[in-house]
């Protein structure tokens, strides 16, 4: 499995100078399965990017949207396989009784916010509602709602004995500390829990949370909290607020380490989510290391 990081940031997209590093897309990972599929986890403006590295003779692939806040689903109609006519996409998010999938997503997809209707895209699109467990290629896919506003679904991605969680909006803490409660009353942990790969809303420091509960993110103490009671091997935070740096977030990483090891995690298990970055499976170990090259659009 290759993981592949196209959009890290929350909320909305703050490219700039300061922000170059870490990167200014919205949230997007592509997934590169052991058979090739190919999987998109949310579709924010990172998704242009996945969408521009693509093979021309890529012809089937899948999103899966977490929720359909607009940092989630704004980088659709700049997702350049949509346009080709021999492509067939399948687009998957979590159900609504107030309407169906892809009449949600129209909502965006049309006038006066876009020049193109859903019903004018030239490839063979679907929207589904996701189901509890489906099979995409070589890999299991399990989804379950996740403490967050409105509805929103977390993924654990399980193959060739590999298994990535990918929760990248989420607020276990909300009312509850995650150190004492069971695991079955903590918020998505059956999706985490003894993932090579988390990736974690990691979005607030802990003197920011105050000003921002039940926004629907984390603390910093409440992801590694969430990280250490799921044992997950490896986490990447990820969602960060538009408003802090790379210089910030350097500071957020070291303090995510410090933290990390003061609980006893191991070295290294902890860190903060860069734009064109990879991970890959080592077949030696079988764990998540970053790769040597980066992503690239294009690439």
């Amino acid at each position: 499995m290759k993981v592949d990081l196209w959009g890290t940031r929350g909320s909305v997209p703050s490219p700039g100078p300061e922000t170059i590093r870490y990167g200014g897309n919205t949230s997007c990972v592509g997934v590169t399965l052991s058979d090739g599929s190919l999987l998109a986890l949310d579709a924010g403006t990172g998704i242009r990017n996945l969408g521009l590295a693509l093979p021309t003779d890529i012809t089937r692939l899948h999103i899966l949207l977490t929720h359909l806040h607009l940092d989630h689903i704004q980088g659709l109609v700049f997702f350049e396989p949509l346009f080709r006519s021999q492509a067939e996409v399948v687009i998957w998010g979590p159900a609504s009784p107030e309407a169906s999938l892809r009449d949600r997503i129209a909502r965006y997809i049309s006038a006066p916010l876009s020049p193109v209707e859903v019903r004018e895209l030239p490839c063979d699109v679907t929207f589904r509602a996701c189901p509890e467990e489906l099979e995409i290629g070589s890999a299991r896919i399990t989804a379950a709602s996740v403490a967050h506003r409105g509805p929103t679904l977390g993924y654990r991605i399980e193959d060739a004995g590999a298994a990535l969680a990918y929760i990248p909006d989420h607020e276990p803490a909300l009312g509850a500390d995650l150190e004492a409660l069971e695991p079955e009353w903590i918020s998505g942990f059956a999706l985490a829990q003894g993932a090579d790969l988390l990736i974690h809303d990691g979005q607030y420091a802990d003197d920011e949370y105050a000003a921002h509960l039940g926004w629907g993110h984390s603390a910093l103490s409440h992801s590694l909290a969430f990280a250490r009671r799921t044992d997950a091997r490896r986490t990447v935070l990820t969602h960060h607020d538009p408003m802090h740096s790379d210089k910030w977030l350097d500071a957020h990483a070291a303090r995510a380490a410090a933290d990390w090891e003061a609980r006893g995690g191991a070295a290294g298990a902890i860190e903060v989510g860069r734009e064109a970055t990879r991970y890959e499976v080592d077949p030696a170990t079988g764990e998540f290391a970053l790769a040597e090259e980066p992503v690239a659009a294009g690439a």
